[in-house]
């Protein structure tokens, strides 16, 4: 399942574009026809696709497709008409908003959307990779600060330290950060 929210100010527009979607596997599909209802949909649900079907009633719908790409982690569309593409294009292409020109092409349309898919999966695989590193980090100072502790309140050296906080925590069944987080806790003051 790809949640998609789809905005569009016209219903015959939205229905037409809800069945593209559906075709190409982005569904469920949540519809909004106002860029205001969509900011608030949006900051309550989580959408691996967000499709603006410009111009909207109460906007242009570029500044939106700025917005999303900017606040959320969907993958964003925005079609526009073919006149304006190129200039649309130009303006969005630096926030990662993918441009799609009227009328559609449904074969474009389909190649458009897995390139969005693939770049949404892509940037969701670096955050999740940056995130383990930050927690490795932190886990390093933890033991790192255990050992400077062991150094300079037991007179240990750094290898004895280290030998510690290894055996400790194959003792006690633990990580070593748990047994680098009781040293602390122990020799902090």
């Amino acid at each position: 399942m790809k949640r998609t929210l789809l905005i569009s100010s016209s219903e015959q527009s939205a229905a037409s574009l809800t069945q593209l979607l559906k075709t190409e596997g982005f569904e469920p599909v949540t519809v909004s026809y106002t860029a205001y209802n969509a900011r608030e949909i949006a900051e309550r649900e989580t959408f691996d696709l967000i499709c603006v079907n410009a111009p909207l009633a109460d906007e242009n719908g570029i500044d939106l497709s700025r917005h999303f790409a900017d606040t959320t982690r969907s993958g964003v569309v925005v079609i526009v008409p073919q006149k304006n593409a190129d200039e649309v294009n130009d303006m969005l292409t630096q926030y990662g908003v993918l441009v799609i020109a009227k009328p559609i092409n449904r074969h474009l349309f389909h190649h458009f959307l897995q390139f969005t898919d693939c770049f949404r999966t892509r940037i969701l695989n670096m955050e999740r990779e940056n995130e383990e590193l930050k927690v490795m980090v932190e886990d390093l100072r933890i033991v790192d600060r255990a050992k400077l502790l062991l150094v300079t309140c037991l007179n240990m050296t750094e290898s004895q330290a280290h030998r510690y906080l290894e055996k400790r925590a194959m003792d006690l069944r633990v990580s070593r950060v748990e047994v680098a987080k009781q040293v602390i806790q122990t020799y902090q003051n």
